[in-house]
């Protein structure tokens, strides 16, 4: 039973993250549900082990239907991966409790912005180009990457806002984009779990397949609907994290 409340958890966040990120909405409270008295570190383990399979699932997907920029790309998604283990190893060191308590207030500030600007990421538009498109997509890389592994929450979809609002992307090439950055992020993360004997491969084996299923699903329905429902996602799941993060940081 245990396994299949945590598959079918598994399958869902891979639908959801695959369209906008926020799987690890999803996810990571259903295993700690399942699992109350589980070390935290074997659970978010677990989470990376199953969601990363998902994540390269629908970068695979969006790369053979979008156009993908990897000249900027691949450079961003090295720097995301060195931007990730730094941050796992700096949470080893300094608290991120500050960044709990203001992450409600910044999340508030990206849906307000998105909701303002009723054409954002509409119209595919990119801003730079070359070397210049690297170096600001290895910006965002490093930068989030390091949020990434230094706390995580909205990673996916602080990555798909600023591929928007910075680079110009539209929602369908920004998600797509950032699949590729998180999975790298994700990659980071897992092996440092997995090093420290934190994954549980017998569940993550299972999961895996189901948040496969889960991103196929969404992929598909994300590059069928276009850039339109991708932002109308974007604007549900940031506004669950709201919710979420800000009853974590402030209520409970």
């Amino acid at each position: 039973m245990e396994l299949f409340l945590v598959s079918l958890a598994s399958l869902f966040a891979g639908f959801v993250d695959s369209i906008v990120g926020g799987g690890g909405l999803i996810l990571v409270p259903a295993l700690f549900a399942v699992f109350p008295n589980t070390h935290p570190a074997t659970l978010f383990g677990v989470n990376k082990s199953a969601s990363i399979w998902g994540t390269a699932a629908a970068t695979v997907q969006y790369a053979r239907r979008v156009h993908m920029p990897w000249g900027a790309l691949l450079p961003a998604a090295a720097v995301c991966f060195a931007g990730s283990m730094a941050g796992a190893w700096a949470v080893t060191v300094i608290s991120p409790d500050f960044l709990r308590r203001v992450l409600p207030a910044i999340l508030i500030g990206v849906l307000a912005y998105t909701l303002a600007r009723k054409d954002l990421g509409r119209h595919h538009t990119p801003r730079f180009a070359g070397r210049r498109e690297a170096l600001a997509a290895a910006t965002l890389g490093l930068t989030i990457g390091f949020y990434d592994g230094f706390f995580g929450p909205g990673t996916g979809s602080f990555f798909v806002f600023l591929f928007v609002r910075w680079l110009g992307y539209d929602f369908l090439h920004a998600s797509a984009s950032a699949k590729l950055l998180n999975t790298t992020s994700n990659l980071a993360a897992l092996m440092l779990f997995a090093a420290k004997g934190h994954v549980w491969w017998h569940f993550a084996v299972v999961m895996a397949v189901a948040n496969v299923v889960g991103s196929l699903l969404g992929t598909r329905l994300a590059l069928k609907h276009g850039s339109g429902f991708v932002r109308g996602a974007f604007i549900v799941v940031v506004s669950a994290l709201i919710l979420k993060t800000g009853y974590d940081a402030w209520i409970r």
